[in-house]
Parts: structure tokens; C-alpha cells; sequence
């Protein structure tokens, strides 16, 4: 068995898909619309499906928004630099919602950035 993706529901696909691609540098790998059911699904990630795992954006046509609740916590993404993600995020008008530093209770530096739809995506450095 292997992870195939995470599914996250979304208000505006366009924002979404801006935000995913040219934000963090995905790539979109596939998009379909389903007429009959109203929503399209669009694949984003940083490498082919076959080989890691992605993000699936559900948009259901007649829904602009929806309640995170309390149980999503984050994506995580591994980076060299968090410092330097964090700034190339802000430039491409991402919004930082915890800034690079060390974690409270250890030394690993993290960031937190959010995406259009409220959905928060944790920066690890991995250096």
C-alpha cells in the first residue's frame, strides 16, 4: 500500500489553483469536470501521481465556501530554507500565518502559510 493523495475541498478552483502552482510550485497533473455531479477535480503536486503522493482539490460548483471545523490540522511540506520559502511565498502574495523560527519545544525551524480557503500548509526546513 502507498499514500495517493489528500482531498481537500475548495471554494474558488482558480484561486486554488493559483495559490498550489505558482505560490508553492506544484504542478497541476490532471483536471476533470464531472457535468452530472457539478464539481471538478483537479491534481496538484510535485511529481507525478505514479510516484508520490498529491493534493486532490474537490470543487463542488454550487459551493463557495465550507467550514474547516476543528479536526484538519496541516500539510506539511519539507524545504532547504524556510526563511527563504517564506519570503518567495510572500512575494508571490501567499499569506505567512506563523513565521520561520524554531518550534516552541525543539529546534527544527517551521513556518505555517495559508492557503485561499483557509487551509494551513507547514513549512519543515530540511536542511
Amino acid at each position: 500500500m502507498r499514500l495517493l493523495h489528500t482531498m481537500l475541498r475548495v471554494g474558488d478552483l482558480d484561486a486554488s489553483l493559483h495559490f498550489y502552482t505558482q505560490v508553492l510550485g506544484m504542478k497541476l497533473l490532471r483536471k476533470q469536470d464531472f457535468p452530472s455531479g457539478k464539481f471538478t477535480l483537479a491534481f496538484v503536486g510535485y511529481g507525478e501521481e505514479s510516484d508520490t503522493a498529491v493534493i486532490e482539490l474537490t470543487h463542488n460548483w454550487e459551493t463557495s465556501s465550507y467550514e474547516l471545523g476543528n479536526g484538519y490540522g496541516h500539510i506539511a511540506l519539507g524545504v532547504n530554507d524556510v526563511y527563504a520559502t517564506c519570503e518567495t511565498i510572500r512575494a508571490a502574495g501567499g499569506k505567512i500565518v506563523r513565521e520561520a523560527g524554531p518550534m516552541m519545544h525543539g529546534t527544527t525551524v517551521i513556518a505555517f502559510v495559508e492557503d485561499p480557503d483557509g487551509y494551513k500548509i507547514e513549512l519543515i526546513g530540511c536542511e
